[in-house]
């Protein structure tokens, strides 16, 4: 189980300098109450982005930042998990990530994504999306389970039920087979290729007393042959990297013509600029008689003189710019023509490249054949030292053939463990077993709000609601009234499945305006029933504007203001 204990941060959105520290376990419910911008949720992307490095709420992580101090935003979060104590610290311009384990501060060798996984999968054991479905509940930008797409829903439930290992498992498995594919490839590969080894020394041996002349010819032709590709495909290499080269010259100017067009659409800028200066100026003779920085009268002589001088100069600076559009134009067609060029010579010299490597290949060949004529000859007609090579190849076969079996073997085993591993298998055998449960807690919720329907999600997770008549539902189908109550007993029920599993267990539920929303007044009379049922082992923290109806039924009230443009809990 996760204890949160406390959160505190600085420079935080709406929040200055000076620390800003809410105690999370100290008190079994909490209200917290304020004007519109004072700051009230902020807490919850503080705490949100401590632990996953993005906020509750839409917004980009530069954007948290205070947009006054505009640095050394910090948010510190300390929280229990089984005997361990921890401290996450998070902070931006400078960006910092600490976690400490009982005031030790783990390794920070490994990048931030990973040590941000280590964070998630190894110590919290509770993704964002399960964060967002347990922990806190916002009338915003909370996306419920029933809106969630199947996978998404799938992520949560296996978060809750602890079984995301198996998913873990399955990508392990998934690359230890595709390893094994691909080992048992190669071994099969090298199993063939010692066949045809085997089958041509036999050859050899059956043949080498009766026919060696004629082998050895056969093997010099082979050597002819592939010399003479080699040297065909060498040809073809010069003839493809003197074309590129050519090429390449010719695409040469390539880096002149852009500097030169950006030149021209630099001088564009300015002459455009003095267009619109001279449009103006022109504009204010005609629309004016007296100057707007003394207030004396414009002669008309003087006005017609700059009104004529501000045409000429007008005409003038378009024709300018028309010439240098196209200018512009024609220096753009020249770079496509350029590049093409030079995409021609680079796809000519990965050609050539590839002659090249084709030749080095069958170089390799020849040197092979050319070391078994010389072997073969060296033998001069005795098998001895081929006999022996062929046992050597036989042995060599064996044990091929001997990881081959174990390869195999191993291969059936892992697509068994796959088969397991899949959503229709392991884990969809415990999430049977427990979808009777989510169910029975879903309705019972349900009814303590006095919503009566028979809720039921199957396996995959649909829903299908009944009402009294037995009338077919969808959860689309009610008011937004309703589905808060759907809402808030899935919220409930998965808190009871993480504390019955021990998984995603949190002390605290956290929610944003849920009173202010689509929850009437009933509504929250019940609700509020079940939030005292829930305080014997949950920390409560509510946050609301109906300071009215809710500020008696709280033990502990904490109200945010603004104060010099600054959030802060008021004292």
């Amino acid at each position: 189980m996760i204890t949160f204990e406390k959160i505190r941060f600085k420079n935080f959105l709406s929040y200055g300098n000076s620390w800003t520290e809410i105690h999370l376990n100290k008190h079994k419910d909490t209200l917290i109450i304020g004007e519109n911008g004072a700051g009230k949720s902020t807490f919850l992307d503080a705490l949100s982005y401590a632990l996953y490095m993005k906020p509750f709420r839409k917004v980009n992580n530069p954007q948290l930042v205070n947009s006054i101090n505009k640095k050394h935003l910090y948010v510190e979060v300390e929280f229990k998990v089984g005997g361990n104590h921890y401290k996450v610290g998070r902070g931006h311009a400078p960006r910092k990530f600490e976690v400490y384990q009982n005031g030790e501060l783990l390794n920070q060798e490994a990048h931030t994504k990973d040590y941000q996984k280590i964070l998630e999968q190894q110590i919290l054991k509770m993704n964002y999306k399960s964060f967002t479905q347990i922990v806190v509940l916002g009338s915003r930008n909370f996306v419920p389970f029933m809106q969630l797409n199947a996978t998404d829903r799938r992520t949560v439930i296996e978060d809750l039920l602890d079984i995301q290992i198996f998913s873990v498992m399955a990508g392990i498995l998934k690359d230890k087979l595709a390893e094994n594919t691909k080992d048992l490839t190669q071994l099969e590969y090298e199993v063939n290729l010692i066949n045809e080894k085997i089958s041509v020394q036999q050859e050899y041996i059956d043949k080498v007393n009766q026919d060696k002349d004629k082998v050895i010819l056969k093997i010099q032709n082979q050597i002819n042959e592939r010399t003479e590709e080699i040297e065909n495909l060498i040809d073809e290499q010069d003839a493809l990297l003197e074309q590129s080269k050519l090429l390449a010259e010719q695409a040469s100017p390539l880096e002149e013509v852009s500097n030169k067009i950006q030149q021209f659409l630099a001088l564009e800028t300015q002459i455009e600029s003095k267009l619109n200066k001279l449009k103006k100026q022109l504009k204010f003779y005609e629309e004016n008689d007296n100057c707007d920085t003394c207030g004396q009268e414009i002669a008309d002589d003087f006005k017609k003189e700059q009104i004529d001088q501000s045409n000429t100069a007008i005409s003038e600076t378009t024709s300018g710019l028309k010439q240098l559009e196209q200018e512009i134009s024609k220096s753009s067609t020249r770079v496509t023509e350029l590049k093409e060029l030079k995409d021609e010579a680079d796809r000519l010299a990965t050609a050539a490249s590839n002659k090249g490597s084709s030749a080095a290949a069958i170089e390799e060949v020849v040197e092979s054949l050319t070391n078994e004529l010389t072997e073969i000859q060296t033998q001069a007609g005795e098998d001895g030292k081929a006999k022996v090579k062929l046992e050597d190849l036989t042995r060599e076969l064996d044990d091929l053939n001997i990881r081959k079996t174990d390869l195999r073997r191993k291969g059936s085993i892992f697509n068994t463990a796959q088969i397991l591993l899949k959503d229709t298998g392991i884990k969809s055998r415990i999430i049977k077993q427990y979808v009777p449960v989510m169910n029975k807690l879903i309705n019972k919720y349900l009814a303590a709000m006095e919503f009566f329907v028979d809720f039921n999600l199957d396996e995959d997770f649909k829903e299908t609601i009944r009402s009294r008549h037995r009338d077919d539902f969808v959860y689309s189908s009610f008011s937004e009234g309703e589905k808060m109550r759907i809402d808030l007993a899935l919220l409930f029920t998965w808190r009871a499945i993480a504390k019955l599993k021990n998984s995603a267990s949190t002390n605290i539920l956290i929610m944003d305006e849920i009173f202010d929303s689509s929850l009437d007044s009933q509504g929250t009379d019940e609700f509020l029933k079940i939030i005292k049922e829930l305080t014997s082992d949950t920390n409560i923290i509510i946050i609301s504007h109906k300071t009215d109806q809710l500020l008696d039924k709280f033990s502990n009230v904490i109200k945010f203001e603004k104060y010099k443009n600054f959030s802060r809990i008021a004292e």
